[in-house]
């Protein structure tokens, strides 16, 4: 059965949430309980989980020593949510990038106060514009490296015939991530 892209990512979804249950709770194995774009909410927060976790970074320390970190999180994880949703664009899906940055930083950041919550969402914003607008190459190629790890993810993930499962790929999330932190850190 060939699975059109809003179908992978709601496969992928429930997939990467089963994995995830510690409690041993089911989640519901029907496609159709899943919405592409809270799919995509989901991954994206569990792709910049997973990177985070991968690059070896700590962000309960960083909210204290380098509160500024948070918001390249917060920009990594809505630049994934935008490669994610993309594709959406040919099945007339549109996203909401708005409740896109709330989203994502509520699930990052669960537990820090409204007006941190508020400063690393404006602060992840105009990263995520900067190097969006950047015509500079290495943003162009950083741009280029996420959007195509990302759909890597999402076909090795889903696709039983992919070279790569989603196991290979997603640590290279983790090398994207510390280039972008790097970048920020010497800026």
């Amino acid at each position: 059965m060939e699975l059109n892209y809003s179908a992978r990512l709601k496969l992928l979804h429930g997939i990467c949430l089963a994995e995830t249950h510690a409690d041993g709770a089911k989640p519901s194995t029907d496609l159709a309980d899943y919405a592409p774009i809270d799919a995509a909410y989901y991954l994206a927060s569990y792709i910049t989980f997973n990177a985070i976790s991968s690059a070896g970074r700590q962000p309960k320390d960083e909210l204290t020593t380098d509160f500024d970190m948070l918001s390249v999180y917060q920009a990594y994880g809505l630049l994934t949510f935008a490669f994610l949703t993309t594709p959406l664009a040919e099945e007339k899906i549109k996203p909401d990038y708005q409740a896109a940055q709330i989203t994502i930083a509520k699930t990052l950041f669960s537990g820090i106060p409204d007006e941190q919550m508020i400063e690393i969402v404006n602060s992840g914003l105009n990263k995520v514009k900067l190097i969006s607008d950047a015509d500079v190459e290495h943003w162009s190629e950083f741009r280029e490296n996420l959007d195509k790890l990302t759909i890597s993810f999402v076909v090795a993930g889903t696709d039983d015939e992919s070279p790569h499962s989603k196991e290979e790929v997603l640590p290279l999330f983790g090398q994207l991530l510390s280039q972008l932190c790097e970048a920020f850190e010497a800026a």
